[in-house]
């Protein structure tokens, strides 16, 4: 269902995202392996700190994360994984009742357990490679985040003639795993699609999948964006993963201020700052006649004996 914007209609439990303009989802690592904020003396405390600070940066969704996706070393244990997730789930919604939390997990039980313990939204990397992910997510209500792979989760793929044209790969993929989970419960209104940027793809496959992401898009279906940091960035511009924020918000601007689009960011208060002002110049969101600049933040202040 779309509504008069043409923007799709997004349900995550008790919760109505409304996707009349761009969306951001912060990321929230509680992985020592992550490739590009992993911290070995992390505590429960700084994912808290760091996830409460990402929403009053403006996050209107939080993925949270126990496993790194990276490729170089084996699963975790499904019972470390959750000793990292559900802490950190339930300590952010006992500060903010109202955040809209998304696991990012593709095994059962990991997700039955983030489910119980208040997440909103499954963020399934693995293309549905466990069905019974997606009839947990229907019988909570929660929504089902379905993205596009032709790798096994921990699994690198990096192969220049896999697709012969790689957005119809995705589409195609894409629509038949949406089928599966409505079969399998899941309600229409409460389905993320996901192209896997970088996933089971080279930078180059990457690059030529976003140049078609209409195709995507015309799957009628909100649209989730996984652009910050990846490797495609990183082969362009040659930069480690903590450098890649131009080209993060250079790949944003591409795709660009649409209704049905869910960023997931490191940055979140760059990335917000980015869309706001082309929203603004683009003239997708109203500016206030009298929009003036606050006298305190016309200048920097000098810095004592500066």
């Amino acid at each position: 269902m779309v509504d008069a914007t043409g923007a799709p209609r997004l349900v995550a439990k008790d919760a109505e995202i409304d996707l009349t303009h761009p969306r951001l989802m912060g990321i929230v690592n509680a992985s020592p392996e992550s490739f590009s904020d992993g911290r070995a003396d992390d505590s429960l405390a700084d994912q808290v700190g760091r996830a409460l600070g990402l929403l009053d940066e403006g996050a209107d969704i939080l993925d949270v994360g126990g496993q790194s996706a990276i490729t170089n070393m084996a699963e975790l244990d499904e019972s470390l994984e959750i000793e990292r997730v559900v802490p950190l789930i339930r300590a952010v919604l006992h500060h903010r009742p109202a955040a809209v939390i998304s696991v990012d997990a593709y095994r059962p039980r990991v997700v039955e357990a983030a489910l119980a313990a208040g997440a909103a939204i499954v963020n399934d990397v693995s293309a549905l490679l466990h069905p019974e992910v997606a009839s947990m997510s229907a019988g909570s209500g929660a929504a089902l985040v379905v993205m596009h792979t032709r790798a096994r989760p921990k699994q690198r793929l990096q192969d220049p003639s896999l697709y012969e044209d790689v957005a119809s790969d995705v589409v195609e993929l894409l629509a038949a795993r949406m089928a599966a989970a409505v079969d399998l419960g899941v309600a229409p209104d409460s389905i993320i699609l996901d192209p896997g940027i970088d996933f089971s793809k080279t930078p180059a496959q990457s690059i030529e999948l976003l140049q078609g992401m209409e195709r995507v898009l015309g799957l009628g279906r909100p649209c989730l964006l996984a652009l910050s940091r990846k490797d495609f960035i990183g082969a362009l511009t040659g930069r480690p993963p903590r450098q890649r924020l131009a080209g993060t918000l250079a790949a944003l601007g591409y795709v660009g201020w649409r209704p049905g689009v869910i960023y997931r960011v490191h940055d979140v208060a760059a990335a917000g700052d980015y869309l706001r002002v082309q929203g603004a110049l683009e003239g997708r969101m109203s500016t206030d006649p009298g929009l003036t600049l606050p006298d305190e933040i016309r200048h920097e202040r000098s810095r004592a004996g500066a």
